[in-house]
């Protein structure tokens, strides 16, 4: 049985930049005099300054009193040297991504801090089993991994190294945990938790990119609209940093030995070539710079309300699509067929969910013509837009009428190429496919992927939570027919999503 550190024990922050001073103020905040070490003279003291000036606009606010301000600034202290944190009880290290400098620092601070000392790294992409190989003591090296801003970020990744004890991740889950924060248990692995689960949602966007099948702007709108994502893909990657975000994708894939699956973009490669990294240098998929204009998403004009509307079954989209177009005054009927996977039938048109296939193939293997493939959504009461693909063989009334329906029940409805699974449903598949793996493989457990992607990259739904929605079965009819599509190993799907397809089973 662990427990969290005594308030009363000193942690030690290394390195006074943006997630150390994060830390810092954590861990000053959860009641622990703290010292914050830096080899930039005077960036310790600085940094310090800073926080205090935070605790100070935070007692302004009136989100704590003045006395718990001062308090907290208090407990706070700039050291110049590593013998200065002889007596920490927990020393967090937040300096350079480089294997080599991490590991000489903690192979000195071993000879510093005390046996009981526990030693963490805020590494997001390095194993700690490899910065602990260097040390004497391995054992009490353990990854704890914030996400910036730390005192905004709920989500704690605490990383177990091969050589990690126990106790000390438990230590370190109880100590976080009463830090106000979420933490979650992680083996390190390449990426450890969101870093590796995250992936397909800017790998599938730059494929869908690649192919034609929309602009950065109608894709970005479609995952915020339908799939509820606060940030598309392509505005998220410029706000990140091609430079950074197409790193951790390459050093992901090298270290999973160049796995299909977190294969790097020439797209992105190219930004990064010409210097296009995003927000910071003005220009990325979209342009920052003084007076130009975000381009808007390709929506379809209003067509006329079709006549004859049928909505099929009582699947979730078929139940949302009935209230809004009540809501609209639109006039419709139902069936309860069974055996059917249409949505929707308006005029000759056929609407259904996209089952990673393109339109084209359904209407060929349906023997329907007139077929119109509709995107995910998260949820289909409240979504503003929807993404849809006709196949070659509709011909252009019957179209209309499949739109002209969803724009009746109050869609803006963006028409994409005729790419398999659309944009939401195959990102969805693929983060639900990834995350499955990560369980499968015992980095972490179902509860703890749901958890690391809600709140640390602000994902509206865990992914295996949503792939449950969905029905496994169909994410995995969504991973096959892509797998079909592409012939690539990228789509092959996870072995624990079929065995709990098989045995009638969801994650819960």
């Amino acid at each position: 049985m662990t427990q969290a550190l005594s308030k009363h024990a000193v942690v030690a922050v290394i390195g006074a930049g943006a997630m150390g001073a994060g830390i810092a103020q954590v861990a000053a905040f959860g009641g622990h005099p703290v010292k914050l070490l830096d080899n930039r003279p005077g960036a310790a003291a600085q940094a310090i300054e800073g926080i205090r000036a935070r605790f100070e606009k935070m007692a302004a606010r009136g989100k704590i009193s003045p006395e718990a301000a001062t308090a907290a600034g208090a407990r706070l202290q700039a050291v110049a040297q590593l013998v200065d944190l002889f007596d920490a009880a927990l020393v967090v290290e937040a300096i350079v991504e480089n294997l080599q400098v991490k590991q000489t620092l903690f192979k000195a601070l071993e000879t510093v801090v005390s046996e009981g000392c526990i030693l963490a790294s805020n590494t997001s992409s390095i194993s700690i089993t490899a910065i602990g190989a260097a040390l004497t003591g391995p054992q009490r090296l353990a990854g704890l991994h914030f996400f910036n801003p730390a005192p905004l970020m709920a989500l704690v990744e605490v990383v177990s190294g091969l050589a990690t004890a126990p106790e000390v991740a438990g230590t370190l889950y109880d100590t976080a945990l009463a830090w106000g924060k979420t933490p979650v248990h992680a083996r390190s692995t390449p990426g450890f938790i969101v870093n590796r689960v995250a992936r397909p949602y800017y790998a599938e966007a730059l494929r869908v990119l690649t192919e034609g099948g929309a602009d950065c702007a109608t894709l970005d709108a479609c995952c915020r609209e339908a799939g509820a994502f606060r940030m598309g893909p392509f505005e998220l990657m410029d706000m990140i940093g091609h430079d950074v975000n197409f790193a951790v994708t390459s050093s992901v894939w090298r270290a999973f030995f160049n796995d299909p699956r977190f294969l790097p973009s020439l797209i992105q490669q190219d930004l990064v070539d010409a210097g296009f990294l995003g927000k910071k240098s003005s220009r990325g998929f979209y342009n920052y710079q003084e007076g130009a204009s975000k381009p808007q998403p390709v929506t379809v004009p209003a067509l006329a309300r079709p006549h004859d509307i049928v909505l099929y079954g009582q699947s979730a989209a078929a139940q949302a699509l009935a209230l809004r177009l009540q809501a609209n005054g639109v006039g419709f009927t139902r069936t309860q067929a069974m055996g059917t996977t249409t949505l929707a039938t308006a005029g000759a048109a056929s609407l259904r969910i996209t089952d990673g296939r393109t339109a084209t193939r359904c209407a060929f293997d349906s023997q329907t013509p007139n077929t119109v493939l509709v995107d995910l959504a998260l949820d289909y009461q409240t979504a503003t837009r929807l993404a849809v693909s006709v196949a070659t063989q509709c011909d252009d009334r019957a179209a209309n009428c499949a739109i002209g329906l969803l724009q009746a029940a109050g869609f803006a409805v963006s028409q994409l190429q005729d790419i398999p699974g659309l944009i939401v449903m195959r990102t969805v598949a693929m983060l639900a496919n990834e995350a499955a793996d990560a369980v499968n493989q015992g980095v972490c457990d179902a509860t703890a992927v749901d958890t690391a992607m809600r709140l640390g990259v602000n994902y509206p739904c865990g992914p295996l939570a949503w792939a449950n929605s969905i029905g496994l079965a169909h994410v995995s009819t969504v991973l096959g027919h892509l797998a079909q599509t592409y012939g690539e190993d990228r789509y092959r799907t996870s072995p624990l999503i079929q065995h709990h397809v098989f045995a009638a089973k969801d994650f819960s």
